[in-house]
């Protein structure tokens, strides 16, 4: 059996290496077998491998890969939630270890059934749409017609955010860092767009007619940070989820004391800890049928086999991406 290692930081296609493992052992009491079908590449997988991620793994070698989706091969005594044949969400937090590999033993527990929909949007539900949703929904209550603004808009979350701002009816803007990013902003359907600058503050105020948002979602830090703090009204929030300039986010005195601006970070990992089976299994639930649905999509740019490891991964941290890049596991 594949699966992917690293035993040591580095540049992600150079220290990530394919490895041949034994296979995985019968699945026990309440644990199931899965066939990882595809995995999906995203920026905190590169930073792991790097050692630059928030939590790293302390003890190399190690796996990799975080999120993907798969099918149930068999299950142990005592397993009703899913059974032979079901697609499942898989990603490491539940499955503990590394998802880039063929196959994997897992609680059966932690397995989200999911729809037969397009396999390579489903290998992206775990980290990203769900980020994105419990932004928009969990700091800052929104209603229909309500501004909201990001940055890093053509990042994998900010597509997602653009889709869900608009099942939701929220009015949303967009905020790139370079011109070309806009553009793609606008083909694929976003309205409001602006490239980042000082003056980004006023012209959010020209777009809303002065009803200034209440939530800014970042992912940047640094100045960009407080660009967003300074476009919200009073009383509004900021929830930081990454740090693109590797700089820490930045608020002014000004808006966090006289304008009771507050900065909030937000960890998916965090969320799961704290929310029950229950409230996990709505989320995906939710997502999943939009997906299906046809509500919710973003761009692919490639799909590469595992095999290929290396290639996928070079394309994956390669600027001015228009899509994400998926891996193949089994057809």
């Amino acid at each position: 059996m594949l699966a992917v290692q690293y035993a040591r930081f580095g540049a992600a296609a150079e220290v990530a290496k394919l490895v041949e493992m034994p296979e995985p052992q019968t699945p026990g009491a309440g644990e199931a077998l899965v066939q990882v079908e595809r995995v999906a590449i995203n920026p905190a997988d590169l930073l792991r491998l790097e050692g630059r991620y928030g939590n790293n793994i302390a003890a190399l070698p190690a796996f990799a890969g975080a999120e993907g989706v798969g099918r149930v091969v068999a299950v142990g005594p005592n397993v009703t939630r899913v059974k032979p044949g079901d697609r499942v969400l898989l990603h490491q937090y539940f499955a503990k270890i590394g998802i880039w590999r063929e196959r994997l033993v897992m609680s059966a527990a932690a397995l989200i059934v999911m729809p037969e929909a397009d396999p390579s949007q489903l290998a992206m539900l775990s980290v990203n749409p769900a980020t994105a949703f419990l932004m928009l929904t969990d700091f800052v209550t929104l209603r229909p017609g309500d501004w909201v603004v990001q940055n890093a808009a053509n990042s994998a979350v900010g597509h997602w955010l653009v889709k869900l701002a608009g099942t939701m009816g929220l009015s949303l803007i967009n905020v790139v860092r370079r011109e070309e990013a806009a553009a793609e902003l606008r083909a694929g359907g976003a309205i409001d767009v602006l490239v980042d600058g000082p003056d980004l503050a006023d012209r959010i105020g020209a777009i809303t007619e002065g009803k200034r948002p209440r939530l800014a979602i970042d992912a940047i830090g640094g100045e960009a940070t407080q660009r967003l703090a300074a476009s919200l009204a009073e009383g509004g929030t900021v929830v930081n989820y990454g740090l693109l300039s590797g700089e820490a986010c930045r608020v002014a005195a000004h808006d966090t004391v006289f304008r009771d601006v507050a900065l909030r970070g937000f960890w998916l990992q965090r969320w799961w800890i704290a929310s029950n089976q229950g409230a996990i299994d709505g989320l995906y639930a939710r997502l999943s049928s939009m997906v299906l649905s046809g509500a919710l999509s973003v761009p692919v740019e490639a799909v590469y086999p595992l095999r290929q490891l290396k290639e996928a991964l070079i394309h994956a941290g390669r600027p001015g991406r228009t899509g994400k890049i998926v891996m193949t596991v089994t057809a």
